[in-house]
C-alpha cells in the first residue's frame, strides 16, 4: 500500500489477538472514518491506559491503582483465595458474580518446555499469603495438561498449610480455558468445588 502511516496501523492491528490481515483492515477503515467519534477517543484512552494501569502487587489483578479494587475491599472475604491462570480467568470469575473472596494470579503455568518453574510464578508468594490466614484456597485452573500440572503442584506445596484445597468441578471440559466459558458453565462449576485428594492422579 502507498501509506506507510496506513500500513503501520494495520499492522498493529493484526497483531491483536482475534485479528488476522483482513480484519485489520477493516477495523483500520472502520477507525478512520470514524476518527472524532472512535479513532482520536481510543488514541487517548490507550495512551491514559499504557500510564495508568498496572498490576496489582498484591493479587496480580490488572488496575489503576495498587492494590486493585478487589484487594482494597472490605467487604470481600479475606479467608478465601481463588487461585488463577492469568487475569482474562479471574474476570471470568468475577463475570459469574459468585466468588466473593480474593485472587491470586499466577501469570501462567508451570512448564519445563518453556522454562516456567515455581519462581517465575511467584508461587511462594502464593504459600505466604496462604499461611497468613486463608482457609481455602480453590484452585481455577484450565483443564489442559499444563493447567493440572500446576494444580497439582500447588495441591502439594499446599499441603503444608492449614488451608483446604479445592478446585473447579463438574462444568469445566477437559482441553477447555475457563476465558471461553460461558456464565452459567462456570457458576456450576465454582457451586461443585470439592476438596482436592491429594493421593489422585487427576485434579
Amino acid at each position: 500500500m502507498a501509506s506507510r502511516t496506513l500500513d503501520e496501523l494495520i499492522d498493529m492491528l493484526a497483531r491483536l489477538p482475534g485479528l488476522g490481515p483482513r480484519s485489520a483492515k477493516r477495523a483500520a477503515l472502520h477507525l478512520l472514518k470514524n476518527r472524532d467519534t472512535v479513532l482520536r477517543r481510543l488514541a487517548i484512552t490507550l495512551a491514559k491506559a499504557a500510564e495508568d494501569v498496572c498490576q496489582c502487587s498484591v493479587c496480580g489483578n490488572l488496575d489503576d491503582v495498587d492494590p486493585c479494587h478487589i484487594c482494597a475491599d472490605p467487604k470481600r472475604d479475606s479467608a478465601q483465595i481463588c487461585v488463577v491462570e492469568a487475569v482474562d480467568d479471574l474476570w471470568a470469575v468475577e463475570r459469574s458474580g459468585l466468588f466473593r473472596g480474593h485472587y491470586h494470579v499466577l501469570g501462567g503455568t508451570l512448564s519445563a518446555i518453556d522454562g516456567i518453574g515455581p519462581e517465575q510464578l511467584g508461587i511462594d508468594n502464593l504459600i505466604s499469603r496462604v499461611e497468613a490466614g486463608v482457609l481455602e484456597v480453590i484452585l481455577a485452573m484450565s483443564a489442559t495438561v499444563d493447567g493440572q500440572t500446576t494444580g497439582h503442584y500447588l495441591a502439594d506445596r499446599l499441603g503444608t498449610t492449614n488451608a483446604t484445597v479445592t478446585r473447579l468441578a463438574h462444568g469445566v471440559p477437559v482441553g477447555g480455558e475457563l476465558n471461553y466459558l460461558d456464565d452459567g458453565t462456570l457458576g456450576a462449576a465454582l457451586k461443585a468445588r470439592r476438596p482436592v485428594d491429594r493421593s489422585a492422579t487427576d485434579l
